[in-house]
């Protein structure tokens, strides 16, 4: 292995110029050429791009690098104890404890020191949390609590809404996940209640709601208000549960223009209770940072769905805690106390799965209270998490009903007619329309998802087709960048204009300012803020979006496009996710096999934080 190496790995597109940059700086600090350090440093640079937290080096070792790329150029790695060697002999990498560029666990994981930072402290406060013993209130006030909180239900199974609060109650740290309308809000609500009612003055429980993106904080406080409207507890409880939910980014408290927060381990939030919903979006850095930020004492609940997709940046924090993809059950001490203050019996040892203590912090939520058991969209979520393409397949094409269907995947010639038929059914009506709570209204009733960014069946070609139809047909006018009806995604947070990440704003004319263009974005109680349009951070047309960003929405109607060939993006997570946005139907254009594919490829992102918290 040499530089040269390094450039045809760069022609590949296996690496990019950061990485071959930065594995030529660590072979500089090293101070003597290295090759298996070169190409180590090379493939921990693009692995943290890819979203991974760490270069696992069992994986890789022995093999081809070039074998997926054209040509007959190859590019071998060392065998697993050879590499271990070289890089074990370097001056740049170190072991855990070490302050080094890059780290090398005992299990052949290379780490930029950054990353194994975050998940290092990430690891150690979760565990302070995990291992405590947390019986602060009796168990009979609190099983008396809970029964007024959450009224005896029917049939025998056991409430697990009511299961996830005791455990919140019980434990500094909490994960209660849960599928679409599995009531994930609500049970944080009567959550928050139960913490309040068990204080003897509730006025000092300190409560924050957050959220990874300003959308997503957005519908967390709408849910939180609704919510607090049915709970049966005392008035002044219902009082002091808080309304207003912000990013975890505002939060911590932003510097402009610094990587660090006002918060941290030095600082800490003045908070007693934080709970964070849509987790899955959440990456390692920010979720470490924001447990470093918390004083011992407070509680952690997050809140999410551990089968969606992970987030863009790197780590999948949520899946790693909840260890998704295995079986776990309580312990038999957690399941005799369920069955003393709840009066319901769990196995603890359900399908002979294994438990742990980051076990007995988990709760899966598993009644849909938005779909009824023979939910088509709900059976179709279920087959695709499985992982069973053929019964997924099946499902939408013998769909009697119109809330779930399947189409061959057009060619790129006979797109533009399908879209156009899209186009002119679901988006006349808003383009039509003088009210802007109605526009947004018609607006969200359906959005096409798509896989990926570019060529024909990617995001920025079909938000280019939608507006040429509309044009086309007269409803709207185009001409220019700007024009009456445009709507924008939010592409980065603006902290000074309180616009974020994932907010979808409509281009209007506004009366008060004699019918000039603004961006309407929907604020409280049916109000709107309006923006210039050149005051906009960076943004895009959104007709057409990708699956990650539509993560915390949803849409009456969802139309998917999955390209024309399998890419590494398609996995079971982006369908599980694409599918769950849907409240009334979802549409999927896809070929069979790139479609199957997809939902038997998992993600797969290297990380230690599951062997960490998982082994006892």
């Amino acid at each position: 292995m040499n530089r040269e190496h390094l450039y045809k790995l760069l022609d590949g597109n296996v690496l990019c110029h950061l990485d071959v940059h930065f594995a030529k700086q660590m072979e500089t600090l090293n101070g003597a050429r290295n090759s298996g350090l070169l190409l180590a440093a090379a493939l921990t640079s693009a692995a943290t791009r890819q979203g991974h937290i760490c270069l696992d080096l069992t994986r890789v070792a022995g093999t081809d690098l070039m074998q997926e790329c054209e040509g007959n150029d190859s590019v071998l790695c060392p065998n697993h104890a050879q590499w271990r060697a070289m890089l074990q002999g370097s001056a740049v990498v170190g072991i855990p404890g070490d302050y080094r560029p890059l780290i090398l666990d005992d299990r052949s994981r290379l780490y930029l020191y950054r990353y194994w930072n975050y998940q290092d402290k990430l690891v150690h406060t979760l565990r302070e949390r995990i291992d405590e013993p947390m019986d602060v209130f009796p168990l009979e006030k609190v099983s008396r609590t809970l029964d007024n909180l959450f009224p005896e239900q029917q049939g025998d199974a056991p409430d697990w809404q009511k299961i996830a609060a005791f455990v919140a109650v019980r434990k500094r740290f909490a994960v209660i996940s849960g599928g679409p309308g599995t009531g994930k809000t609500t049970t944080i609500a009567k959550i928050l209640a139960l913490l309040l009612e068990l204080q003897t003055d509730p006025g000092r429980l300190h409560t924050a709601l957050a959220a990874p993106t300003g959308k997503a904080a957005a519908r967390l406080q709408e849910a939180i208000k609704r919510a607090k409207g049915m709970l049966h507890c005392s008035e002044i409880c219902a009082q002091s549960i808080p309304e207003e939910a912000s990013t975890i980014h505002r939060l911590l408290g932003t510097i402009p223009g610094s990587p660090y927060f006002r918060h941290h381990a030095k600082n800490l939030l003045p908070v007693d209770v934080v709970v964070v919903d849509e987790a899955s979006m959440v990456d390692l850095a920010l979720m470490s940072k924001l447990v470093q930020a918390l004083s011992p004492k407070a509680r952690l609940i997050l809140l999410g769905d551990k089968d969606q997709l992970a987030s863009v940046e790197a780590g999948a924090v949520l899946g790693d805690i909840c260890d998704t993809g295995r079986l776990h059950g309580y312990s038999r001490s957690l399941t005799r106390q369920i069955e003393t203050a709840l009066g319901c019996t769990l196995d603890p040892d359900p399908g002979g799965a294994s438990h742990s203590l980051v076990g007995d912090c988990i709760v899966q939520l598993q009644k849909s209270y938005r779909f009824g058991s023979e939910s088509r969209i709900a059976a179709l979520g279920r087959a695709v998490n499985a992982g069973d393409g053929e019964s997924a397949i099946a499902l939408l094409k013998s769909s009697k009903r119109e809330n779930v269907q399947w189409n061959q995947l057009p060619s790129p010639n006979a797109l533009p007619d399908l879209i156009r038929n899209i186009a002119m059914r679901n988006f006349r009506s808003y383009l039509g329309c003088s009210d802007p709570i109605e526009i947004f209204h018609l607006f969200e009733h359906l959005r096409i998802l798509c896989a990926v960014r570019e060529g024909p069946f990617g995001v920025s070609g079909l938000n280019r087709l939608v507006e040429k139809i509309l044009a086309e047909q007269g409803w709207m006018e185009p001409r220019q960048i700007w024009y009456a009806g445009r709507p924008v995604l939010i592409r980065s947070n603006n902290y000074h204009l309180g616009l974020f990440n994932g907010d979808v704003g409509i281009t209007l004319p506004d009366p008060d300012f004699q019918g000039s263009l603004r961006v309407f974005f929907p604020a409280a109680q049916g109000t709107f803020r309006k923006f210039h349009p050149l005051r906009l951070p960076d943004h895009e047309t959104v007709f057409a979006m990708t699956v990650h960003k539509s993560q915390g929405s949803e849409f009456n109607e969802v139309l998917l496009i999955l390209p024309d060939r399998d890419v590494p993006v398609l996995t079971r997570e982006l369908i599980y996710t694409a599918v769950t946005r849907a409240k009334e139907r979802i549409t999927i254009w896809a070929d069979e096999e790139v479609f199957k594919k997809a939902v038997a490829r998992r993600i797969e992102r290297m990380s230690g934080l599951r062997d960490a918290l998982w082994q006892d």
